[in-house]
């Protein structure tokens, strides 16, 4: 058993969040009981992962998506009224990191990622660095059909595809997540492929007109990876225990 604060201090230094302009409250965004012996991970703070903590009786939560977001008026209604309920009910901290979980260099979800589909990270690129560029392994260079059946094998998930040129793919770009808005970045850096969780609108047109191809493999799929990385490192770190859980999400 160790006390609230001595969670939060290590989720800070391993994750350091005052180095990032982010879109929330990143660290403890719910107060719960200050005794903590068992963290329950999982990508987003929702209901489903709220009972499924108290049923594990964990004694805090860690997860990328918190309850609190810039432009959020503020009142406690609706959806975030049950999940605060329940988390205060029960005496359950919630902690969320953000763009420092994406961001960290061998927990983060970009690392996670990028490991997992094999990839060899050489280099960051866009706003607050946290695109990623590397390459598949010399023995592996494929074309964009074949990576997309290669990230729809490690995911379990079906990607959106707009294979822009045969290949084969040398410069790889990613960044987990909701990250579309960061193809424009990749194209500039030199990548042949952009892959990211989600495709809006512009994206298919940029890689046709540009010639690099873009994979949407997912945003929750795409971000399962960097919350249970860094709880069961900081558990370990301090002796508690941990456990992830999965909540499905098609997204």
């Amino acid at each position: 058993m160790i006390e609230r604060k001595q969670l939060l201090a290590a989720f800070d230094t391993l994750l350091q969040p005052e180095r990032f302009k982010d879109y929330g409250p990143n660290g403890l965004q719910v107060e719960g009981r200050k005794g903590i012996g068992k963290i329950v991970s999982g990508v987003t703070a929702s209901l489903a992962l709220i009972e499924a903590a108290v049923a594990a009786q964990a004694d805090a939560i860690f997860v990328h998506h918190g309850l609190f977001w810039r432009g959020h008026d503020g009142r406690v209604t609706g959806w975030l009224r049950q999940r605060l309920g329940l988390l205060m009910q029960h005496d359950i901290n919630l902690f969320a990191y953000h763009l420092p979980l994406d961001a960290h260099a061998e927990l983060g979800n970009n690392a996670q990622l990028g490991a997992r589909l094999g990839f060899i990270a050489q280099e960051r690129f866009g706003e607050q660095q946290l695109g990623w560029m590397g390459e598949a392994p010399a023995s592996t260079m494929i074309s964009p059909q074949a990576l997309g059946e290669h990230i729809e094998a490690v995911l379990g998930r079906t990607v959106t595809l707009v294979a822009a040129s045969p290949g084969p793919l040398r410069r790889i770009a990613w960044c987990s997540g909701g990250a579309q808005g960061y193809f424009e970045d990749a194209i500039a850096a030199g990548a042949d492929v952009f892959i990211t969780g989600e495709i809006s609108e512009p994206q298919a047109h940029y890689a046709r007109e540009c010639g690099v191809s873009f994979i949407a493999c997912g945003h929750h799929a795409s971000e399962r990876y960097g919350a249970p990385a860094v709880a069961a490192h900081v558990a370990a770190q301090l002796g508690i225990a941990h456990q992830y859980i999965e909540i499905t999400n098609p997204a």
